[in-house]
């Protein structure tokens, strides 16, 4: 299978990140996750190339997922890895503070508490 290329004959941005991070031996699982995340990222900008985004769009997408999306506070970390991964590691550009995105939280666990009667029968 020939990888995907743009109008000018390079691999297109995420055939290269796989590329990328098979060259390191990354798992499989990361690779497929890294790569969805970036994806994901690319499509919520408007298909803009991620060299041309920076702090404010990854802030304004890592808290698009806690706000509208409600997801997890391990899965917005995935995604902010998969972005930290892309830009620092892929790009090899430092990026600035990331903290004023929203961050999603975790559901505290409320301890299971039962009264003596239900324990002794």
């Amino acid at each position: 299978m020939q990888p995907q290329t743009n109008a000018t004959g390079k691999p297109k941005l995420l055939e290269q990140v796989r590329t990328f991070m098979r060259a390191r031996r990354y798992s499989l699982r990361t690779e497929q996750a890294y790569l969805d995340w970036i994806r994901r990222f690319i499509l919520f900008h408007g298909k803009r190339h991620p060299r041309d985004l920076g702090e404010t769009e990854i802030t304004d997408f890592l808290t698009s997922l806690a706000a509208q999306h409600h997801v997890a506070a391990s899965t917005q970390n995935q995604a902010l890895s998969a972005l930290l991964f892309l830009y620092q590691q892929f790009f090899e550009r430092k990026l600035g503070r990331l903290d004023s995105a929203l961050r999603a939280t975790r559901s505290p666990r409320v301890p299971v508490v039962l009264t003596k009667l239900y324990v002794c029968g």
